[in-house]
């Protein structure tokens, strides 16, 4: 089951100087692969003469192992791309896309040096960050007869969830959405109102 997790709510843009090297993070939301590839082709057209366009994301939850990226554009591997990831992981926010723009100052840093700043870099910037929780929903149908409705309604509303499409016939057929972590409560109180009646289905289920 998928808990509330924090996603990332606004833009922010911060900027840190290391050794006379620029690090400009740029942090925005992302729910999707191609979300963050727009975000990186954008800074990438915003800074045509940057040294450096290295990028970290997380499109699903903040641990999720299957919707992330991250690149190190050029600076040496493991330096840039992966230690950016593991701060935004660290921050427990999801949907979250993060790229650093760097102009090289003529100094260079070092493996650990480049590791810390591009960390400092989106640390700082995470600090700008507004976010907002976010509630893994699920959709289900329900058929009931009309002297139901009120109750299953109210049961929605104490829970959290929406009647999300309704069909009259003679009887009621409900879509719903409800936050996941109540779909066992919402059931068995279904089956409480209802004498065990009242059964939720799946979005393809006849």
């Amino acid at each position: 089951m998928s808990e509330p997790y924090l996603i990332a709510a606004n833009d922010v843009v911060d900027e840190i100087i290391v050794s006379r090297s620029r690090f400009i993070c740029y942090i925005s939301p992302c729910c999707s692969q191609e979300e963050a590839k727009k975000q990186i082709k954008k800074r990438q057209c915003e800074h045509p003469q940057a040294s450096h366009h290295c990028y970290a994301f997380l499109c699903g939850k903040p641990l999720d192992s299957q919707k992330y990226g991250f690149s190190d554009d050029g600076e040496p591997s493991g330096t840039a791309g992966r230690p950016m990831l593991s701060t935004l992981q660290g921050s427990n926010i999801g949907e979250i896309c993060a790229v650093v723009v760097r102009y090289f100052g003529g100094t260079k840093l070092g493996t650990g040096g480049l590791q810390r700043a591009y960390s400092a870099s989106v640390r700082q910037a995470l600090t700008l960050l507004v976010t907002k929780t976010k509630i893994p929903m699920v959709h289900k149908t329900l058929a009931c007869q009309y002297t139901q409705v009120n109750d299953i309604l109210h049961l929605l509303e104490q829970v959290g969830g929406k009647v999300i499409e309704q069909n009259y016939t003679d009887s009621v057929f409900l879509t719903i959405s409800l936050p996941e972590e109540q779909l066992s409560n919402v059931e068995m109180q279904l089956q409480t109102l209802s004498s065990g009646q009242l059964k939720l289905n799946k979005l393809d289920d006849k």
